[in-house]
């Protein structure tokens, strides 16, 4: 499994409408992206690993795909009309990190890949 995560730093003053990241913007990219993109996940940052500090980030996109070579396919033709909605919700330059997931177990008992 490939996870495309975009990574929305904190930043003083940053803008950033969670609704419409979570309610347009996410559900936009699946719809977008079409069958090569299995799956959508929104993080909203709620604290840093000490207690009370503020998180690091104010959100994380996931976007899931079977592999590299379906979101190689998948992404790149519609990247700059997913780009282009961005200052629809934010005005934070995300950080982008495409990733390999090792291990993926959501729940006991799910399936662990390897």
């Amino acid at each position: 499994m490939i996870i495309l995560n975009a990574i929305y730093p904190a930043t003083p003053n940053a803008r950033f409408d969670a609704d419409y990241y979570r309610d347009s913007h996410m559900p936009m990219c699946k719809r977008v992206l079409g069958a090569a993109c299995t799956g959508i996940a929104f993080h909203a940052g709620l604290s840093g690993g000490a207690p009370g500090s503020a998180p690091p980030f104010v959100a994380i996109g996931t976007l899931y795909f079977d592999s590299l070579e379906d979101f190689q396919t998948a992404f790149p033709p519609k990247a700059a009309e997913l780009m282009a909605d961005i200052p629809n919700y934010t005005d934070i330059t995300p950080v982008i990190q495409i990733s390999d997931v090792a291990l993926h177990d959501v729940s006991a008992g799910a399936a662990v890949h390897a």
